[in-house]
């Protein structure tokens, strides 16, 4: 009988890592706001959804890093659904203290940018599978706001 069930599990196993799942990339981080305390940067995610019909997502979750430390962390909760046969595009803000950015000068250096590391996790509510993490990363450089920034 036990044989019988690891059959039954390895042939849901295959079944279910050969169905297409929705695929997504970030497309850019720009500047977005600069205000006395924190720079908002803008990632823009596009996701690709192979499905006919449309699948909620139920959260973002992401970290920036640069120069190895977290420099931002958050969560975007119920930002709507990944339209069917079609590409999704996602905006995502993120938060970073100046004071974060100023512990980071030695990665500034000439070009006056960081280096960083974007890391997303697009929960989406699957049918028959259940909720699904797709895992989004991207690495770059982003320019720091500069004094004509504010004015």
């Amino acid at each position: 009988m036990a044989s019988l069930l690891d059959k039954a599990k390895d042939f849901a196993a295959d079944k279910l890592t050969t169905i297409p799942k929705p695929e997504g990339s970030v497309t850019d981080v720009d500047l977005k706001d600069v205000n006395r305390d924190s720079v908002e940067y803008l990632a823009k995610v596009s996701v690709t959804n192979p499905y006919s019909h449309s699948i909620p997502i139920c959260e973002i979750s992401f970290t920036f890093h640069s120069a190895g430390r977290e420099i931002g962390k958050g969560k975007v909760p119920d930002p709507g659904s990944l339209k069917a046969n079609d590409m999704t595009a996602l905006d995502i803000p993120m938060v970073v203290p100046y004071t974060i950015l100023f512990n980071l000068a030695r990665d500034v250096g000439v070009d006056w940018d960081i280096d960083y590391e974007l890391q997303i996790g697009l929960t989406i509510d699957l049918p028959v599978v259940g909720e699904f993490t797709i895992p989004i990363s991207s690495k770059g450089e982003i320019k720091l706001p500069t004094f004509k920034d504010f004015f």
